[in-house]
């Protein structure tokens, strides 16, 4: 009997010993996991760093394009640079928006609309003319939108109604005026103080705009753009409007001259917009060496409601988004001085 039970007793001890082996050695696998993990994250690390420029900007934009929920905020509202996108029919639309630091909710602010050229992107444009540094001295919004693609052709701009001289259908109009009707639902936009500019199919696009979106574009300063002759016989523009025009007499792009039966020649372009504004006084002529360039100024003042129409003549420039100083002032602020003077009564 005694055997039996020291028998019994050895079993058990055996049983327990090896309980006590199997959880040891699943606590041993569980620490040895843990360590692989920590490795290989230690060890995928440099990847990560090494595209961390590209990561944060993509998150930050993705940041910045959603609803913040915990501020019951939009992006578009607070200060900063974002990435936007709007439905328009089966197009998704995009758009760059700057809220100025300056930015008071108070205060009605004005805006400027920069538009790329053909082909082109709004955030390759925003680094051609960047505002954002005047924008937070000035108080103004930034918008780049970004031109609709055409196949194999890069993006584009239709200055035109619906026209068979468009590149594409692309209601281009009623893109801006949903950027405008959001902005002015969720920030204090001043409706009367909206202006535009742009280089080359957005300076075209900017002369659309005056024509066929008037009721809501106070003024704009084209750059190295063109304005339609079709423009010219069908403009709807109904209110004084003001305008700088900045065109290079080398442009091999957007000639000087114009294209006989297309587009109109800058000096008619100018003379259009004076005629419109009923200005009847003679010019005041200035000339400026800038960048081993002469730049010729006409400005002609005094129209209706005062407003004028200025013309920068760069001689022998080209077709370029100008690298030019004027009295101290860089295309960018030379843009921004002009229109800033204006709202849709006229002279501000």
């Amino acid at each position: 009997m005694n055997k039996s039970k020291n028998l019994s007793a050895d079993i058990l001890l055996l049983f327990i010993a090896s309980l006590l082996c199997l959880s040891v050695c699943a606590c041993e696998q569980k620490q040895s996991n843990t360590i692989e993990v920590v490795d290989a994250t230690v060890e995928t690390a440099p990847e990560l760093m090494s595209d961390a420029s590209i990561s944060i900007s993509d998150m930050q934009s993705d940041l910045d394009s959603s609803f913040d929920e915990e501020s019951q905020n939009y992006p578009d509202t607070l200060p900063g640079l974002s990435e936007q996108t709007i439905e328009q029919g089966e197009l998704t639309r995009e758009y760059l928006l700057y809220i100025p630091a300056s930015y008071n909710s108070d205060i009605p602010t004005p805006i400027i609309f920069n538009f790329h050229s053909n082909g082109d992107t709004a955030r390759v444009h925003l680094q051609i003319s960047d505002m954002r540094e005047l924008a937070d001295q000035e108080n103004v919004i930034l918008v780049y939108p970004q031109g609709s693609q055409l196949d194999g052709e890069g993006s584009h701009w239709n200055p035109l109604l619906s026209s068979e001289n468009n590149k594409s259908n692309a209601d281009d109009f009623g893109f801006i005026e949903m950027i405008l009707d959001r902005l002015s639902q969720r920030i204090n936009v001043d409706s009367n103080r909206v202006y535009a500019t742009g280089y080359s199919n957005g300076a075209g696009f900017a002369y659309g705009l005056l024509c066929y979106l008037s009721d809501r574009i106070t003024a704009a300063a084209p750059v190295s753009g063109s304005m339609y002759i079709e423009m010219s016989e069908n403009c709807n523009a109904n209110h004084p409007t003001a305008i700088a025009i900045f065109n290079g007499t080398e442009d091999y792009i957007r000639p000087y001259g114009g294209y006989p039966g297309y587009l109109l020649s800058v000096e008619d372009a100018y003379s259009f917009w004076r005629n419109y504004n009923q200005i009847d006084g003679p010019p005041s002529i200035d000339l400026f060496n800038s960048n081993n360039l002469t730049v010729e100024r006409t400005t002609y003042s005094g129209g209706s409601a005062n407003v004028s129409v200025v013309l920068y003549k760069v001689i022998g420039g080209d077709h370029v988004w100008f690298d030019i100083d004027i009295e101290g002032q860089d295309l960018d602020y030379l843009i921004w001085n002009f229109l800033s003077r204006y709202d849709r009564n006229g002279l501000r």
